[in-house]
């Protein structure tokens, strides 16, 4: 699973990784971001005549997918992650996989490992501590009343050899091809789309244990990934 998540960069490195406009975003730095929050997160944007590059848009998301036709809102926080393996078949899922795709930027992501002194939490990144961009898929709910709730869920898949022995999920990291793939809005084949939900390399990734403290959703503070 994916439940906590570090992007502790400013908006400048936000704009040169995913080529967004320079127009500045709402966003500062999180240490601790939670499931039930509003993340930032990256759409592919469509090239006017169609081809070529394009800006990417920016905006929030609300943590927990509430699909379009849920009765209500409560089924956010059942959905703050969707499994690769069944992200085409299941009902809340594959028509976003066609049209409703975007990524959450990243620097790191936390799970904790059950030992004799209790639930110690890890922090990994990529070796290099670069930005990286989490898979997921977004909808947005009308309530009753017409209000609008945009909410995403975050694409996992199995951990590889560094993150196994503390959880056995780990969030869905795409590659530069991937990433490119997944945020083009022309690709709507599954079969073109599944398999970039892969397990990123683990030798190309890092962990390090991190203080207890990261366990309160409210904290959200520097120290957070400091390594103890």
């Amino acid at each position: 699973m994916c439940g906590r998540y570090t992007i502790t960069v400013v908006w400048e490195d936000l704009v040169i990784r995913f080529m967004l406009d320079r127009r500045a975003g709402k966003f500062q730095p999180r240490y601790n971001v939670a499931p039930g929050q509003y993340i930032p997160a990256i759409i592919g944007g469509t090239p006017p005549d169609g081809e070529g590059p394009s800006h990417n848009r920016f905006g929030e998301l609300k943590w927990g997918l509430v699909p379009s036709w849920a009765s209500d809102e409560r089924s956010g926080y059942r959905m703050m992650n969707a499994r690769s393996e069944t992200v085409a078949e299941k009902p809340a899922f594959r028509n976003l996989l066609k049209r409703k795709r975007c990524v959450i930027p990243a620097d790191g992501f936390y799970e904790w490992k059950r030992t004799e002194e209790g639930k110690q939490p890890y922090r990994f990144t990529l070796r290099d501590g670069a930005l990286f961009a989490m898979a997921a898929l977004y909808d947005t709910w009308v309530s009753p009343s017409g209000e609008k709730l945009h909410t995403c869920t975050i694409v996992t898949t199995a951990a590889n050899g560094l993150v196994s022995d503390v959880h056995d999920r780990m969030p869905v990291i795409l590659t530069p091809r991937a990433e490119a793939l997944w945020l083009d809005r022309r690709v709507q084949d599954e079969r073109e789309l599944v398999p970039l939900l892969a397990p990123y390399p683990a030798e190309a990734m890092r962990r390090y244990a991190v203080s207890p403290k990261v366990g309160n959703v409210r904290y959200d503070s520097p120290d957070c990934v400091e390594p103890v």
